[in-house]
């Protein structure tokens, strides 16, 4: 069922997702060698606590951190532990804020360090694919217009978009209807109205887009070990075009 939200609602997931939002820009000062994934995970909490939110990944389905890490080959759900970061890697942090009963999510890559020119490459390309998703997110258009417009970019530059994983409704719940798929056909799936909430969450690789999940019951990751990067925003779809609420 999809859950249409009101301008109260809305305005209330608008603070939910610049709490977020600025989490990852004090986030951003932290991302270096040698820190571990645990200790950016209890910064995070920290401060989503201190701004009398709740981390809305802890515990969610018994997930044990604050934050999703995905480091390098990782897609998605990586949980923190002892890593340390290495310079050269590429780190996706997924976060999440509850806040007066509803959610804002952001997941952004940061490089550590000094990363190669493909890595970069990849994480310029992979922000176009969400803005892409995010210009597609157009009430009378269907979900699949925005995986539709995700997939021909990141395709046409040689890259995969996996499959697996998708963008989804938000609201009191962490994860609502619809799925948003990263692929699709233009005019198919889901049509799209005023008042829906969707992270819009484009996972694309350097090679190819098949996942696997680790012991852990978490932990994706690609089956040929390339790196992946992911972009996320929260936005909202009214009549005058979709508004990004996860951003300061």
């Amino acid at each position: 069922m999809i859950k249409l939200k009101s301008p109260r609602e809305i305005a209330i997931m608008r603070e939910a997702g610049r709490m977020v939002a600025e989490c990852h820009a004090a986030l951003a000062e932290h991302v270096r060698p040698g820190v571990s994934t645990l200790e950016l995970d209890r910064l995070v909490e920290g401060w989503i606590r201190q701004k009398g939110a709740i981390p809305s990944f802890k515990g969610h389905n018994g997930f044990p951190g604050s934050i999703c890490v995905a480091v390098n080959d990782v897609i998605c759900h990586g949980i923190p532990g002892k890593y340390r970061l290495k310079s050269g890697d590429v780190l996706t942090v997924d976060i999440g804020a509850f806040y007066k009963g509803y959610h804002g999510d952001s997941a952004w890559t940061y490089p550590v360090g000094q990363v190669s020119p493909l890595i970069e490459n990849l994480m310029e390309i992979t922000l176009e694919c969400l803005h892409a998703g995010i210009g597609a997110a157009v009430a009378g258009k269907r979900v699949g217009d925005i995986g539709h417009a995700i997939q021909t970019l990141a395709e046409s530059r040689g890259m995969g978009v996996v499959r697996e994983f998708t963008g989804h409704g938000v609201g009191q719940d962490l994860w609502e209807s619809p799925p948003i798929p990263h692929f699709g056909l233009p005019g198919t799936g889901t049509a799209l109205r005023s008042g829906m909430v969707l992270a819009i969450e484009p996972m694309i690789t350097l090679g190819d887009w098949r996942a696997s999940v680790d012991a852990d019951g978490w932990t994706a990751r690609t089956v040929d070990g390339s790196v992946c990067v992911q972009y996320e925003h929260t936005l909202a779809i009214t009549d005058e075009g979709p508004v990004v609420l996860t951003e300061v």
